[in-house]
C-alpha cells in the first residue's frame, strides 16, 4: 500500500506528496497534460521540442542543468502522444533548488532565438538519425497513419514531417507554451521523508505565485470503427523483413484493459510464451515475435511484430501468426498458464513500487487517469481477469475487418 496526500494550489496546480523514509533522495515529478495528440496536423512534433526547450533556461535560470548538478541532483524527461514528463532526483536537503528550478521554467521559458535554434538542430538529427537513417526507424510513421484516419494518434511524437520543426517560428513556441504549460494543466508528485506541512508550504512558496492560465480545450476527433482490413508494403535496407499487424483496443480507462494486456501477456510474454514457443522455437518461422500494447489513454492498438528468419514468406509466416491466434480465440486457456502471468504482473507492479521516482511518475499517472489510488488497486484488477474475459476479448479484437498489416520487406 502506498499512502499519500493530496491538494491544490489556488492557481490549479495538483500537488501529490508521498512520505518516503526508506531513502534520503527525493523524486519530483511533474507531469503536464499535454502530449503529441494536442498538436495541430500542420504543425506537429511541438509537444517533443518543447521537451527539449524546456531545459534550454528560463527567466531566471539561463542553465537548468548545472543549478541542478550543482545540488546533486540528476534529470530527464519523456514525451508521448498523451503527456510531457518531467522528473528529477536530489538529495533531500536539497529540493528547494529542484522546486526552484521547476517553478521558474513552469512560470516561464527564457524564450530565445538561441535555444530554439539550439533545440530545433537536436530535434532535427534526433528525426534524422532515429526515424530516418535507422533500420526499421520509420515503421511508426507508417503504421500509425495505416491505423488511424482521423485521431492524432495517427503521428509519431516525433511529428508528420521534419518540416514541421524545421518551419517553426517563436510565435508558434509561445502559443504552444501559454495554450498547455500551465499550473492548471500539470500534477505534481513530491515523495522523500518530509512531512506533509513543510511541503505544503515549499509548494506554495515556489509555485503559488504562478499565475492560472487559460488552457486550450481539448477537442480531439473520434476515430472512427474500422471496417476493413488495411494493408502497406515498403521496400527498405534492412538485415531482415518484418511484419506489423495492429488492431484497435480500448482506452486505458476502461475496464476491458485489464483482460487485454493479459492476453498480450500469455502471447508473448517471455520464453515460455505462445508465440515464441511455437513461431521462434519450434518452427523459426520468426527470429524474433512480440505482442503488446502501444500504452495510450485513448483507444489504443494491440500490436504483433516480428522478423522473419531467413527464407520465410510474407505469406507463411502471416499464415502461421494466424493459427496462434485462432488458438487463443477458440480454446480455453488453461489455469496454470493464466496464473503464471498473473503472477509476473503482480511481480512487476510490486517491483515498481521500490524506487521513489517510480512512485512519484505513477501517483502523477494514475491521477491523470481519475485518482491516484488507482496505484493501489491495479494487481487486484489484474487479479480478478477471468480466463474467459481474456478469450472474449480476444474474439473482439482478432478481426480482419480491424486489422492493419505492413509488410515490411528487405531489400
Amino acid at each position: 500500500m502506498i499512502n499519500f496526500e493530496k491538494f491544490t494550489l489556488e492557481n490549479g496546480l495538483k500537488v501529490i506528496f508521498h512520505k518516503d523514509i526508506s531513502t534520503p533522495i527525493a523524486a519530483i515529478n511533474i507531469l503536464y497534460n499535454v502530449g503529441a495528440k494536442d498538436e495541430s496536423p500542420e504543425k506537429t512534433g511541438f509537444a517533443h521540442l518543447f521537451e527539449h526547450l524546456m531545459f534550454g533556461g528560463s527567466v531566471n535560470i539561463p542553465d537548468f542543468d548545472d543549478a541542478l548538478q550543482d545540488a546533486g541532483g540528476n534529470n530527464n524527461a519523456f514525451t508521448n502522444n498523451d503527456i510531457t514528463n518531467y522528473y528529477i532526483t536530489i538529495p533531500k536537503e536539497n529540493i528547494e533548488t529542484a522546486l526552484w528550478l521547476e517553478s521558474d521554467r513552469m512560470m516561464s521559458l527564457a524564450f530565445t532565438e538561441k535555444s530554439l535554434e539550439t533545440q530545433r538542430s537536436v530535434v532535427i538529427e534526433e528525426y534524422k538519425q532515429r526515424y530516418l537513417n535507422n533500420p526499421y526507424g520509420d515503421v511508426w510513421l507508417l503504421l500509425r497513419p495505416l491505423a488511424y484516419t482521423v485521431h492524432p494518434y495517427l503521428w509519431a511524437t516525433i511529428g508528420k514531417d521534419v518540416s514541421h520543426i524545421e518551419n517553426a517560428v517563436m510565435q508558434d513556441v509561445k502559443d504552444f507554451f501559454f495554450n498547455h504549460y500551465a499550473p492548471n494543466n500539470a500534477i505534481m508528485c513530491i515523495a522523500g521523508d518530509f512531512e506533509l506541512d513543510y511541503i505544503k508550504e515549499l509548494t506554495i512558496k515556489w509555485f503559488g505565485d504562478i499565475e492560472k492560465r487559460k488552457i486550450k480545450i481539448r477537442n480531439l476527433p473520434i476515430e472512427p470503427e474500422q471496417t476493413q482490413l488495411r494493408t502497406l508494403t515498403v521496400e527498405r535496407d534492412v538485415p531482415a523483413s518484418a511484419l506489423y499487424m495492429a488492431y484497435h483496443i480500448c482506452k486505458r480507462t476502461d475496464y476491458e484493459f485489464y483482460a487485454t494486456d493479459l492476453l498480450s501477456d500469455i502471447l508473448s510474454n517471455g520464453d515460455s510464451s505462445r508465440l515464441y514457443q511455437a513461431l521462434v522455437k519450434e518452427n523459426n518461422i520468426f527470429s524474433d515475435i512480440d505482442a503488446y500494447l502501444m500504452g495510450s489513454n485513448d483507444e489504443d492498438l494491440f500490436v504483433f511484430s516480428g522478423k522473419l528468419s531467413e527464407g520465410i514468406s510474407f505469406k507463411k509466416a502471416e499464415k502461421l501468426l494466424r493459427n496462434e491466434i485462432e488458438k487463443i480465440k477458440k480454446f480455453d486457456i488453461k489455469p496454470e498458464e493464466l496464473q503464471k502471468i498473473k503472477n509476473k504482473t503482480e511481480s512487476k507492479l510490486i517491483f515498481e513500487e521500490t524506487e521513489v521516482l517510480n512512485k512519484a511518475m505513477n501517483l502523477c499517472y494514475y491521477e491523470l487517469l481519475g485518482d491516484a489510488s488507482m496505484i493501489n488497486s491495479e494487481s487486484e484488477k489484474y487479479l480478478k481477469v477471468t480466463a474467459e474475459e481474456i478469450k472474449i476479448m480476444a474474439n473482439k479484437i482478432f478481426k480482419d475487418s480491424n486489422c492493419s498489416i505492413l509488410y515490411y520487406k528487405a531489400k
